[in-house]
């Protein structure tokens, strides 16, 4: 059976008066695990559209653009969207069944708070309720300071981006080792690297920003350094 199929009899279940714990409890191992593991990132990232009290297209959109579904799943993933996106209240029970599920994949959880900041960030304003979605989550993963740092560093709008903060290195850091920590977040950004470490395929867009954004930073370093 696909996952898509086990997604449907989730949602048949879950219409038919099962409980969301009920279905998780159903679905926390393998292979329904994978299962649960779409439900619930598709469920946080409708509510993180909401944590502003309104969901636009645009984070609709952004929504897609690093959580690819298949053409013919589209309705089955719209139900679990809509469902999750009336309130944001609940967001913390998705974000610590993804926790468990992925507790010995710290990389996998940084790529999907870094999916949750693209949706944020869609409507091209960064609202204080969103940032309160995004700590609670980054502590729900266990994602350190630095690291939300780098991200709000590349995401947030209407602030100067500094090319340090993308790369998370101070600005005394030496050239060579500035072009190492380039080279190492190129090599753990790959598609193929990201789908190693347990991404699901539907997820590795999550990448292609990443990538000119480091890009940009190792550029605009080079450019100040006259290299």
């Amino acid at each position: 059976m696909s996952i898509w199929y086990r997604i449907s009899q989730a949602l048949a279940a879950l219409a038919a008066g099962e409980s969301l714990a009920e279905i998780f409890q159903r679905l926390k191992s393998p292979p329904e695990q994978s299962a649960g593991f779409t439900i619930a990132v598709i469920a946080l990232g409708a509510k993180m559209a909401k944590a502003d009290g309104i969901v636009t297209r645009n984070e609709v959109r952004a929504f897609r653009e690093v959580f690819h579904i298949p053409r013919a799943q589209e309705e089955n993933a719209a139900k679990i969207f809509n469902l999750a996106r009336q309130d944001v209240a609940g967001f913390e029970l998705y974000a610590e069944k993804i926790y468990k599920m992925l507790n010995n994949k710290p990389a996998v959880l940084y790529d999907l708070l870094e999916g949750l900041f693209h949706i944020a960030i869609a409507d091209n304003s960064f609202e204080e309720e969103e940032n309160h979605f995004l700590e609670v989550v980054r502590k729900i993963f266990k994602v350190n300071d630095q690291q939300f740092r780098i991200l709000s560093a590349r995401f947030i709008p209407n602030q100067k981006l500094d090319p340090y903060a993308v790369l998370g290195i101070e600005q005394e850091t030496s050239t060579s080792d500035i072009e190492k920590v380039w080279k190492k977040h190129i090599f753990e950004t790959h598609p193929d690297r990201m789908q190693a470490r347990g991404v699901p395929i539907e997820a590795v867009k999550l990448a292609e920003k990443r990538l000119i954004q480091i890009n940009e930073a190792w550029g605009k370093i080079k450019k100040e350094r006259a290299l």
